[in-house]
């Protein structure tokens, strides 16, 4: 009888959650501006009279019977999203389901993992006498990395001890995850007229560093996370066709492995570029959980596979082990016309309740 319950509460969890993310790809939730979102999370959370706190546009609530004397396991996953791009042929924000797939901005990253340990949450929120505390945190501002949204929680929630991070991976461990290190660069020429000699023009200085950015590879090789990659994404220079500008800017996007801090990539490319480099952020680093860890060996054991993500996410703020798994395709993030297949929703839920359930 207890399994036949169990399995009805899930499926019951299962259509609840759907019904949520409709709801929420529904309300625009843009990073800073998801304030009817978290509303949305927090009248979910009262259906089933959990108490939840609210800071900012953050919601976050532990089980029934905390412990403070017990670790913790953080629960987290973003609501906000990305502005949708100018290639989509549907409406953002009308969730639609159509052969199985469920459209709409936010759909895949990462609604459809959001949703999934919010259900997960609810189905052990009153279970007594667990060997681990749950604390769930839905976050805002996740696509900006912006200061009010996981950053800024952090010191407002209790310890925690290691986190499951839902972010899409078809539901594979992503014991590894790249950091993120992006650099303003400002070369330095002389201004002039463009018919004239003139041996210092900004942008050529600034091409020279941008080659070497381009040639340059670090020797560390991860064997989960790979190479150092290193991109310029931005260039700025020159306001006439006919004046040598004296002054050029350029952006460096920079994903490092584990085998690397940001301060040391920084610090090796200012001493070998003639451009004034500045850091906008040495906060964004490399994560992950070592696969020894009693999570990811209980994911093994459920047939899990693990594999290092090249994505940032939320992980990237947190101290503690962390590991990254939830529903949906990272390819599909950020895409036109977003979608996840209900059938991954249901089948994260199943799966993090298992899970948890080899541990807790």
């Amino acid at each position: 009888m207890k399994n036949s319950t169990t399995k009805t509460n899930i499926k019951n969890l299962q259509k609840e959650a759907i019904q949520l993310l409709q709801n929420l790809i529904s309300t625009q939730s843009f990073s800073s501006e998801e304030d009817e979102t978290a509303i949305l999370i927090s009248d979910y959370l009262k259906k089933y009279e959990i108490d939840f706190k609210r800071s900012n546009n953050n919601v976050w609530a532990t089980n029934l019977h905390f412990d403070e004397n017990k670790p913790t396991i953080l629960l987290n996953s973003h609501h906000d999203t990305v502005k949708p791009n100018k290639g989509y042929t549907r409406n953002p924000f009308e969730p639609t389901i159509e052969d199985g797939k469920l459209f709409g901005l936010g759909s895949n990253d990462a609604g459809g993992s959001l949703v999934s340990l919010l259900a997960t949450f609810v189905h052990f929120y009153k279970e007594p006498n667990l060997n681990y505390n749950l604390l769930i945190a839905a976050t805002g501002e996740e696509e900006s990395s912006g200061k009010n949204g996981l950053c800024g929680l952090l010191k407002e929630l209790p310890k925690i001890d290691f986190a499951i991070v839902g972010e899409p991976t078809h539901m594979q461990l992503a014991i590894a995850e790249k950091g993120l290190l992006v650099i303003d660069g400002y070369a330095q020429g002389i201004a002039g007229h463009a018919a004239h000699e003139n041996t210092k023009n900004a942008i050529y200085e600034a091409l020279e560093d941008i080659f070497y950015l381009k040639n340059y590879e670090f020797p560390k090789i991860s064997p989960l996370l790979g190479k150092v990659k290193i991109s310029v994404t931005q260039i700025n220079a020159g306001e006439q066709h006919n004046v040598v500008p004296a002054s050029c800017h350029f952006v460096v996007d920079v994903r490092f492995n584990e085998l690397y801090t940001n301060r040391e990539i920084f610090e090796f490319l200012n001493q070998n570029t003639k451009s004034k480099l500045v850091a906008r952020s040495f906060n964004l680093n490399s994560s992950g959980i070592d696969i020894s860890h009693p999570i990811v060996q209980a994911g093994i054991d459920l047939g899990r596979t693990t594999y290092g993500s090249p994505t940032l996410s939320d992980q990237a703020v947190l101290s503690c082990p962390s590991l990254k798994m939830g529903a949906g395709d990272s390819l599909r993030s950020h895409s036109a016309d977003e979608f996840i297949f209900i059938d991954e929703i249901n089948e994260a839920i199943e799966i993090y309740i298992q899970l948890l359930s080899k541990i807790i």
